[in-house]
């Protein structure tokens, strides 16, 4: 029995949230670190960059990872997210606020003046932060560092750090650990190490285009652009090896692994941004909307989203393709033909075979789907190579990565973490998200199960969802939880002290069982059991 004296009277939480020495000591560490990498950023000028952006990495790391050992190791295993509406920072409190502004102007200078970061002018020498980096930079890549690489270094160890704080957090439950593992191997190999490694391989007469091995389109918009395509195709067999790989990525990686697993193998397992938003972002998954209005905002706007993204890819390509069909086996008009008979082929399979699993849903899609047919022929007939509707091609993508790449997922995407909750982006507006969403609704074997008879209504499943579903409301019923949002992370059950929530694969027969609740109508039990 401990005989510390609290000094708090609350009935719901005695323990006072004062941090224990420890804690504020890992705290001061991880301050002293940003404290110099503000000094840089107020252009301090140290003579051995490579040692003082070590000495602040290793702070702030060091910092993190001692908080988590005080905070977690101390304690028995199981679940650890009780205080978080005592916090300031996890409870949009003071700190919190503090927090998303802060994020939120770092993501403004980030996309739209790095110059500001000390990004060097006109072929100038880096200054400030960036050229703090330098030394790194010219180790990983032999390339002096942008902004870009300055966001990716710290990117990368936001999530090895935190992922170890979540590591401890829920180190009584197996799933986590794997998939945080994972999260943080393909952060720090794919998409960090491996991309750089590759510009080494840069010559005069040899270039490969920057390529995020885990990034698949539509998260890759730029990647069908003609310079892009250019580059592959000189680059050789290894560049030509890239571009393939990207188009087997969509039509044939994603959809057997999303079939098998659900959209969970990439948006909890690969993505970075999934990957931050579970480690940086854990403390602020509670803050995600509930309401009924948030998920009917979040199905029209981030489909809204795929319509342009699938719009403005489908324009950019159609600008560099040819007329002559002796010349080229892929013209404009071919092309149009191609992706507008995808479109047709999967609405129509979804509207025979899937239709009564979506209701209204289809006809929400068949909007989209009419949408994109109708810009699809307005592009061959009313337009001339790179107009769209009296937009050009480069002008609707440079809106896309303008509106959708850097505000969205950036500044609203990251910077809201503390006031909307760490999912904003996922939820509301990555197309990658609703591609995987609309496979794993029509034919994944994946579900989340439930026990209704064991669930105690405590409501910590739905609380804890950074994708603000009502899992409750399933649980209650007995009802499988299958969600074109969810992304399978898992905390539901992780969080459940009962155990009635269980991520599955199984057979597509009675997945999706809404007329057939354990709880509130007649079912034949022996005949559910039977059919296992």
């Amino acid at each position: 029995m401990s005989n510390i004296i609290n000094h708090s009277m609350s009935l719901a939480k005695p323990e006072a949230n004062n941090l224990s020495t420890k804690q504020k000591i890992a705290v001061g560490i991880g301050v002293i670190g940003l404290f110099i990498l503000i000094l840089v950023l107020l252009n301090t000028n140290f003579t051995n960059k490579g040692i003082v952006l070590s000495a602040s990495l290793i702070l702030i790391s060091a910092g993190t990872i001692l908080f988590a050992n005080d905070a977690y190791l101390t304690k028995l295993e199981g679940i650890k997210n009780d205080g978080v509406w005592f916090k300031s920072m996890s409870s949009r409190g003071i700190l919190g606020w503090v927090t998303g502004i802060v994020l939120t102007l770092f993501y403004i200078v980030l996309y739209f003046y790095p110059y500001l970061l000390g990004l060097g002018v006109d072929s100038s020498t880096n200054t400030g932060l960036v050229s703090l980096f330098d030394p790194f930079s010219r180790l990983l890549s032999g390339n002096p560092a942008s902004q870009w690489f300055v966001y990716g270094t710290l990117y990368t160890i936001a999530i090895l750090a935190f992922g170890y704080k979540f590591i401890l957090k829920y180190r009584h439950n197996r799933y986590q650990q794997l998939r945080t593992f994972s999260v943080m191997f393909f952060q720090l190999g794919f998409a960090f190490l491996i991309p750089e490694f590759m510009a080494r391989l840069n010559s005069g007469t040899f270039k490969l285009p920057y390529y995020d091995l885990k990034n698949i389109w539509p998260l890759n918009y730029y990647n069908f652009e003609q310079y892009r395509i250019d580059g592959f195709i000189n680059a050789g067999n290894i560049g030509l090896a890239l571009l393939i790989f990207g188009m087997v990525s969509i039509f044939v990686i994603s959809p057997i692994l999303t079939y098998k697993y659900g959209k969970r193998w990439y948006c909890s397992w690969v993505c970075g941004c999934g990957g931050l938003a579970e480690t940086a972002g854990d403390s602020f998954r509670q803050l995600s909307s509930k309401k009924l209005s948030a998920w009917k905002l979040e199905r029209w706007l981030i489909h809204t989203v795929l319509v342009f993204v699938v719009l403005m890819t489908t324009a950019v390509i159609y600008t560099y393709l040819g007329y002559d069909p002796e010349k080229y086996w892929l013209t404009k008009g071919v092309f149009l033909a191609l992706v507008g008979g995808l479109l047709t082929l999967v609405l129509t399979g979804v509207m025979i075979f899937k239709r009564n699993e979506f209701g209204k849903d289809v006809r929400y899609g068949a909007i989209g789907y009419f949408v994109i047919i109708t810009a699809l022929f307005g592009i061959h007939y009313f337009n001339g190579d790179t107009n769209l509707f009296l937009f050009e091609a480069e002008t609707l993508r440079s809106s896309y990565g303008f509106m959708i790449g850097a505000i969205f997922s950036g500044v609203v995407g990251t910077g809201f973490y503390p006031i909307l909750g760490n999912r904003v982006w996922c939820r509301f507006g990555c197309p990658m998200a609703a591609i995987l969403g609309f496979q794993q609704r029509i034919f994944s074997r994946f579900r989340i199960t439930t026990n209704g008879g064991q669930c105690i209504s405590c409501g910590n499943c739905s609380t804890y969802c950074e994708m603000g579903i009502d899992v409750r409301a399933y649980a209650q019923k007995g009802e499988n939880i299958v969600r074109s949002s969810c992304v399978g992370c898992g905390i539901c059950s992780a969080v459940c002290p009962r155990g009635v929530l269980k991520l599955e694969n199984d057979s597509m027969q009675g997945r999706i069982n809404s007329n057939e609740i354990l709880l509130g109508n007649d079912v034949d039990l022996m005949d559910l059991v039977n059919r296992k």
